[in-house]
């Protein structure tokens, strides 16, 4: 991993550190947000808890097997009313697999999607360990090398789409480092259906472009670094005759996990949310 992408995944790191403690601030005054979220708006790293306890879908843990190895990817899983569905991979941020992640699974699971959310580093570093390397403070995710992400989410594609409740297509929605990955996963599975990238980086090597097959729509907040890749991914996907929507929010940041934070992240979520679903919608549905 270069130094330069360890220190864009450290500055979001504080980023995401900082708007959580601003809510903790707000709970501290007595005025925290509501339990759930609204009924038009995704879940907030605020509102996570609240809505997944709130939640009548079945959601439940599963240790989906690699092939080639003995450590199996932790994915919750969660199922939508009615089956069989298209399937949605849901990558997390930093953070791993935790509420808030969990509970926007859970969110694409009530428009009807079979949400699948794995754990990526699960079973490679301490489980709940969002630091790892031998000074800690390394991001435990970025100790996973591109085949290894590869192959893991390659396993959770294959396990999903042989579930009894899954229809033929599948998508993926990557937050933060989910959406690099994600972007990173669409040039090595051509048969990825569509890709939402919430605020990831963009590949940087031109030639990785022409081997995208899935629609693809980035979803950027302003005051990030990664919004400035999203001008080139557009060129290029255009270059290489790709499908491609990018939307930059002004003065947005890590808008959907912290709609709170800034009333440019609320307007950004409030956009982006069924700008999401439609497209996967599109994309999806056979």
């Amino acid at each position: 991993m270069s130094r330069a992408v360890l220190v864009v995944l450290l500055a979001v790191a504080g980023l995401q550190i900082g708007c959580l403690l601003t809510v903790v601030g707000t709970i501290a005054r007595g005025e925290a947000p509501a339990p759930v979220s609204a009924a038009h708006l995704p879940p907030s790293g605020a509102t996570a808890e609240g809505d997944l306890a709130a939640s009548p879908r079945r959601g439940e843990f599963v240790d989906v097997p690699v092939p080639g190895s003995d450590v199996p990817v932790r994915t919750w899983v969660v199922h939508p009313e009615r089956t069989p569905a298209p399937v949605v991979v849901v990558v997390h941020d930093l953070y791993r697999l935790g509420d808030w992640v969990r509970s926007i699974a859970d969110a694409l699971a009530a428009e009807g999607f079979l949400a699948v959310a794995p754990d990526l580093p699960s079973g490679l570093t301490p489980e709940g360990s969002i630091l790892g390397g031998e000074d800690g403070l390394v991001p435990a995710v970025a100790l996973i090398g591109p085949g290894t992400r590869t192959r893991r989410l390659d396993a959770v594609r294959s396990w999903a789409l042989d579930l009894p409740a899954a229809g033929g297509r599948l998508g993926l929605v990557g937050f933060s480092w989910g959406g690099s990955a994600g972007f990173a996963y669409a040039v090595e599975q051509p048969e990825l259906d569509a890709l939402v990238v919430f605020y990831g980086d963009a590949p940087r090597v031109p030639s990785d472009y022409a081997r995208i097959e899935a629609p693809v729509l980035g979803l950027y907040g302003g005051e990030l670094e990664t919004a400035a890749t999203m001008p080139g991914a557009r060129e290029a996907m255009a270059a290489a005759g790709k499908s491609f929507e990018g939307i930059v929010y002004d003065g947005a940041t890590i808008f959907l996990k912290a709609q709170e934070g800034l009333d440019s992240n609320r307007r950004a979520t409030e956009d982006a949310w069924p700008r999401t679903l439609a497209f996967l919608g599109e994309h999806l549905t056979e």
